[in-house]
């Protein structure tokens, strides 16, 4: 496995699903949160994590809401 599949297969999934929202390509998402991250020094990191525990959360939600009815 090489390390472009691993970093696809075990990120989070924010890349993924704001290429989605916004139509373009996932690549061009990654770079731009790598560009503002060296901009930024690092900040964009903490964007991103709080994205992905949001869309975490938001999966279990809809996952398991529907058998406890929330």
């Amino acid at each position: 496995m090489n390390l472009k599949s691993w970093i696809e297969k075990y990120s989070f999934g924010v890349c993924q699903y704001l290429s989605a929202s916004l139509g373009v390509t996932a690549t061009r998402v990654r770079l731009y949160f790598i560009y503002a991250s060296f901009a930024t020094f690092g900040s964009t990191i903490i964007v991103y994590l709080f994205l992905s525990f949001w869309l975490s959360i938001r999966k279990y939600i809809r996952e398991y809401g529907q058998v406890i009815h929330l």
